[in-house]
Parts: structure tokens; sequence; C-alpha cells
């Protein structure tokens, strides 16, 4: 199965604050178990560089970063992005990065930037689940079985 996976869950260095989140034993458990990872960004892939200010989701759907620029089209790119790649890879599962707002599946920051989450999808995990792509992440990825 192909699998859309978030580039910092693998190693590499394209978070906001310059670093990644590398999971032990995930890129080496999906690829033994016959699965092909598709590596994204979206936010990178928007056109956003690294590093960047920390954005979080508005209530009205707009992403505006920490220094209060809007970001909203960036976000929107790199879902498109996304899609586009599942779509092209025939990728059913997306493995992303928890609580971001373009990778959260379940939860995101609630766009006061204090930390407080709440429930909700980032840009790309939402337009993945509109797709029927099952989100997982970090901490259920193993669900895959």
């Amino acid at each position: 199965m192909n699998i859309l996976i978030s580039r910092c869950l693998l190693g590499v260095p394209c978070r906001y604050d310059g670093k990644s989140v590398p999971v032990p034993d995930l890129e080496e458990a999906l690829t033994r178990a016959g699965h092909t990872l598709i590596p994204i960004c979206p936010e990178v892939d928007g056109g956003l560089p690294t590093p960047r200010p920390p954005a979080e989701l508005q209530s009205d759907g707009r992403v505006v970063n920490q220094e209060g620029k809007e970001v909203t089209a960036q976000y929107q790119a790199g879902a498109e992005l996304a899609a586009r790649l599942a779509q092209e890879h025939g990728c059913t599962v997306a493995v992303l990065k928890a609580k971001s707002p373009s990778c959260g599946g379940r939860q995101v920051y609630d766009g006061s930037f204090s930390k407080k989450l709440i429930p909700g999808q980032g840009c790309a995990a939402r337009r993945l689940a509109e797709m029927g792509v099952k989100l997982l992440d970090e901490i259920n990825w193993r669900e895959l079985g």
C-alpha cells in the first residue's frame, strides 16, 4: 500500500522550528510491511520557508502565523498538493503530524497561540479526509496492523 507521510516524522527538518520529530521504528516498520511511503510537508510544499513563525488555524478557517501574517494561501496550496499526491499514488492512508495546522487529523491548536487544543483537522488533513483517506498520526500509526 502507498502511504502519504509527513516528512518531519521521517527525520527531515522541515517543521516550523527547523526541526524534525522522527518516530522510532515508523519508517522501518512500514517499509518492512511492504508499504511505500510518499513523503510530504504541506507547509513547505505550499511555499513556506523553514524555519518559519508558528501558525494556527483561526475559527473562521484562515491560517495566521504568530506575527499576525495570514498564510492561508500557502496552507491551501499544500493541502491541494497532498490531495494530488494521494490521488496520483493511490494512497488510502496518511500518517501525518498530530496537532499541526496542516496535518493534524484529530486536534489542532485553537488559534490563540496559548497551546490550547481543540477538536479539528488541519488544512491538508481535512482535504485528505474529504477524499476518504484514513488519517493516522505518530501516536496511532500502529493501527495499520
